[in-house]
């Protein structure tokens, strides 16, 4: 752990981490909680997929160009705007929800929140681009762990407070953290000490076209793809148990699998290439996730998904590094909130389709059967031939020690 040490001495390594965790806090807490809130209100897991996966679109849609804002000016800027609308518009999908108003204000009012969300996670991910070579990937590791705590920490608080009090005051409280956290990184020093790379104007989708960026960012949206329908089907299935109390700490299990394995990963040194270790992490992935849909206990559902949770970290982790290597350096935050709009507008949309096949036929199964096929998708991309990503000789271990 020694590795780990290193990274947390640099001075930008405890706002990074802390604030960060903090700012990503909503990432996890806010679809749950909007989930949760629907269903309760409309009766309808369809229903309530489709207004959480209409956050994460609207989340997804909108990050590139932020992104590309951050780049060009700050991201302290579009931190503190965000900072200020989002904790509004919080309160105003909440209100519409326990109003039992129309689906289609429901749908609205979740994505007008979604275009506000902060851009914590990009920026975060950029800052930690500009490390020492030497322990950045370690801080990546660090970071994709940490990033994972946030799915431990995001679930069960929810369920908590949905237990307590109600899933408006899980919404209330992801707004608070969300906010302290952009705030926190927006006023710290290396974000004062950003300064913008100069480079001539690019076309749109010149940082997407990248060589090894399509090839990252189609594989990651299978995967998120197979991970929301899996966030759906958890929650769906504690239900299906007689244990609805239970979805939350089954997805709290999930992430703590995530976490240990996230470490355990971050701290070795692998001689592989990164595309490489890409390919056989998300294999991982897949084999961790195919034994889901034959289980009927919820004990044996936490066990497995333990297990298999060990397999996401390590992969968050590297590809990570592979962004940061391929991206230029005057594109870092638009590439890394590319990387977030696959995140949230694939997890989003898996949600939906989740929810759709619980209520068909199909049932809790099909969709823990759509999550692996989804996995196995992922690496099947990995294979397809294509133009390679030239990575600096320094970017091809998964640790370097200092």
């Amino acid at each position: 752990m020694r590795s780990y040490l290193t990274v947390w001495r640099l001075p930008a390594a405890p706002v990074l981490l802390l604030s960060g965790f903090a700012g990503r806090l909503p990432s996890s807490m806010v679809p749950l909680a909007l989930l949760l809130m629907v269903q309760d209100q409309t009766g309808s897991y369809a229903v309530a997929g489709a207004v959480s996966a209409t956050y994460g679109i609207a989340t997804a849609v909108l990050a590139p160009v932020l992104g590309r804002l951050a780049d060009r000016r700050s991201p302290r800027r579009v931190l503190i705007a965000q900072s200020a609308m989002y904790p509004l518009l919080l309160a105003t999908v909440a209100l519409v929800v326990l109003a039992d108003a129309p689906v289609a204000l429901m749908l609205a009012a979740a994505g007008a929140v979604g275009a506000s969300t902060p851009l914590v996670s990009g920026t975060v991910r950029a800052l930690w681009s500009r490390v020492d070579p030497r322990v950045r990937p370690t801080a990546y590791a660090l970071d994709a762990t940490a990033t994972e705590l946030v799915f431990v920490a995001g679930p069960t608080l929810v369920a908590a407070l949905t237990l307590l009090a109600s899933p408006a005051i899980a919404l209330a409280v992801a707004g608070v953290l969300g906010v302290g956290g952009a705030l926190g990184i927006a006023t710290s020093a290396p974000m004062r000490a950003w300064q913008p790379v100069a480079a001539p104007r690019r076309p749109l989708l010149a940082t997407v076209t990248t060589p090894g960026m399509p090839r990252i960012l189609l594989s990651g949206t299978a995967l998120m793809f197979g991970i929301g329908g899996l966030e759906v089907a958890v929650p769906a299935f504690a239900d299906a148990a007689g244990s609805p109390g239970m979805s939350g700490v089954l997805l709290a299990v999930w992430a703590l699998g995530s976490a240990g394995g996230g470490l355990w990963f971050g701290a070795r040194v692998v001689s592989a290439s990164l595309p490489r270790q890409y390919r056989w992490c998300l294999l991982g992935v897949t084999i961790g996730l195919a034994p889901l849909a034959a289980v009927s206990s919820p004990w044996l559902l936490g066990a497995l998904l333990f297990l298999g949770g060990t397999a996401i970290a390590p992969t968050l982790t590297v590809q990570s590094s592979l962004v940061g290597s391929i991206a230029p350096a005057s594109a870092v935050t638009e590439a890394f909130t590319w990387l977030s709009t696959v995140t949230f507008g694939a997890s989003a949309i898996g949600a939906a389709v989740g929810g759709w096949l619980i209520e068909s036929s199909a049932g809790v199964a099909g969709a823990l059967v759509m999550a692996t096929a989804a996995a196995a998708l992922a690496v099947a991309v990995t294979l397809l031939p294509g133009r390679r990503p030239d990575l600096p000789a320094a970017s091809r271990r998964d640790v370097v020690p200092a």
